[in-house]
């Protein structure tokens, strides 16, 4: 049946279960949206800045494991959104973008937006894809979602010329293509178990492709609980997956975030062993190549993750398995229980306990404004076993990461690399996917005016995400690295901000405003933000500048802006 290119992309995008897309509204490709509103199957929710829009589908690619779908505009608008590029890229989440182009007469000429994508992209982007004739338009599709799901997880970005949307073909839709999952080899277990078996003092971390097997299969964190219990294992969640291991689990071996704490990283450093499930392992999880050191770790390194490519290109480890994380789980769960395992009893408990004295309840408070601890603590009181929390890029993510115990069947969501803006927009995507459920953002006062407007979107979509914003007037997290590096110096008078009054601007959306300014208003503030059903709350925490993160204050309040 000959159809046009639109309608034929449109059913494609239904061939790969995409019920929703974000989009910042462009001529380039208004051929497709047309089509996608006229039939009427996949919800396209209209964002307020492309960035937001390819937050958005990073967030929907991290809450299904699958790939999420933005579409963007070209030059102005694909720009826009390479930051998200950036994100999903380092943070190996799979999104497919859709990118329109100029018309195909005018390839070359400098046309109005016209940029090569291929050239342009090739360092964000698994692969760019480049739709030129009107029979391989559902076959890059099908292309682009395998290649974004397979291996190691990535965005594909689909280049689609503005003429191509008319054009009629009658080629059928490309169903999407069956996911492989790669499996250890019985050998490569055996070995593994056999190191297991003979540490003392192992150490499992626990990263991104176990989460996405957990979205995948309910059955992943009763398998991890069963194995660390049984084999006597601990186990660290690693920067931002927080939610992979209850954090009250005794056999929590502490959090292998960005900067772990001195006493705990000492400890961590005894061990005889490590074994990364699942995680990728980047310099913010290794404490910039120090833990393990690289190229050559200083402690016996088992490296699994899903890509033969990702294994051995920064460390060389004792035991690389390229496959399927749960997979190993569940093959070491088939094997008999070590006799001794019991010998790893006190290893176990003893990083359980500078765990919990870490995640204890305690704070100081602050002399200009409220210390950010008595915010989080108070949130996580309120927070429900399915709540999702969203962050932003900021130092106030330290309270979050210090104070919450994230529970297995919670979500988080934010930039594992670590750029600024995500928080609003992965809140209001996690809203739309997960309705009728609790959703919380943490944002910064720098990260809230970068992509803050997303609760417009919120507005009109019916979604009901509470953002709580850290306002202490100044971009912390470059602040502190000043103040570090730079002691003997005044912090430079790039990092201050003037801020609107957060409450006012987000009544003026339709949302409601709740602002805290003192400690003593902190349990009243948060319980009335949880108690807004209807609407986004926004709630202005005016905090201080002295608390420079959950760990660390300026001793010399004269180096303040």
């Amino acid at each position: 049946m000959t159809q046009t290119v639109a309608r034929l992309l449109a059913e494609s995008l239904e061939a790969h279960d995409v019920d929703q897309v974000y989009c910042v509204p462009g001529e380039s490709y208004v051929g497709l949206t047309s089509a996608l509103i006229e039939k009427n199957s996949i919800r396209v929710v209209v964002c307020r800045h492309e960035g937001g829009a390819g937050y958005m589908a990073v967030a929907d690619g991290r809450l299904r494991d699958r790939a999420g779908v933005a579409m963007v505009s070209r030059g102005p608008g694909l720009s826009n959104a390479m930051v998200a590029l950036h994100s999903a890229y380092h943070d190996a989440t799979p999104v497919v973008m859709l990118v329109g182009q100029v018309e195909r007469k005018d390839f070359g000429r400098l046309a109005l937006q016209e940029q090569n994508y291929s050239r342009l992209l090739s360092d964000v982007t698994k692969q760019v894809i480049e739709v030129l004739e009107p029979e391989q338009a559902s076959e890059a599709i099908a292309r682009a979602f395998h290649l974004a799901e397979s291996g190691t997880p990535g965005p594909v970005a689909v280049i689609l010329p503005e003429d191509l949307f008319d054009a009629e073909t009658d080629a059928a839709v490309d169903p999407a293509r069956p996911r492989v999952v790669a499996a250890s080899r019985p050998n490569d277990l055996d070995r593994l178990a056999v190191m297991l078996e003979a540490a003392e003092r192992p150490l499992v971390l626990v990263g991104g492709a176990l989460l996405a097997d957990a979205v995948r299969d309910n059955g992943v964190f009763a398998d991890l609980n069963r194995f660390a219990e049984q084999w006597v294992l601990p186990i660290s969640p690693t920067h931002r997956r927080p939610q992979l291991f209850d954090a009250n689990h005794p056999n929590y071996g502490g959090y292998m975030g960005i900067r772990v704490p001195p006493d705990l990283l000492a400890e961590m450093k005894r061990a005889d062993l490590m074994l990364a499930l699942g995680e990728r392992m980047t310099d913010s999880v290794s404490q910039s190549y120090s833990f393990p050191t690289a190229p050559k770790p200083q402690l016996p390194f088992v490296h699994v993750w899903p890509d033969p490519n990702e294994v051995g290109r920064v460390w060389r480890p004792d035991l690389g398995l390229p496959c399927n994380p749960y997979e190993v789980i569940r093959g070491l769960l088939r094997r008999s229980v070590p006799s001794d395992a019991q010998k790893r009893r006190g290893w176990v408990a003893g990083l359980n306990a500078i765990h919990r004295r870490l995640l204890a309840k305690e704070w100081e408070p602050t002399s200009d404004g409220v210390n950010f601890a008595a915010i989080v603590c108070e949130v996580d009181k309120h927070l429900a076993p399915d709540a999702t929390v969203t962050t932003d890029a900021g130092n106030f993510a330290s309270f979050v990461h210090r104070y919450i115990g994230f529970r297995q069947g919670q979500v988080f969501l934010a930039s594992v690399v670590g750029a600024m803006g995500s928080g609003m927009p992965m809140a209001v995507a996690a809203a739309l996917r997960r309705p009728n459920t609790q959703v919380v953002a943490f944002v910064g006062d720098g990260g809230a005016l970068m992509m803050g407007n997303e609760i417009a979107t919120a507005v009109q979509y019916g979604a009901a995400p509470i953002l709580i914003i850290s306002d202490n007037g100044m971009y912390g997290t470059i602040g502190m690295h000043s103040y570090v590096r730079y002691p003997e110096r005044p912090l430079m008078e790039g990092v201050r901000l003037t801020n609107p009054d957060f409450a006012q601007w987000a009544r003026s959306f339709g949302a409601e405003g709740i602002t805290i300014e003192r400690e003593s208003e902190v349990a009243d503030g948060i319980a009335r933000a949880f108690a807004v059903k209807t609407r986004p709350v926004v709630v202005h925490c005016r905090t201080s500048q002295i608390q420079m993160s959950a760990w660390r204050r300026y001793t010399r309040a004269e180096t303040l802006p």
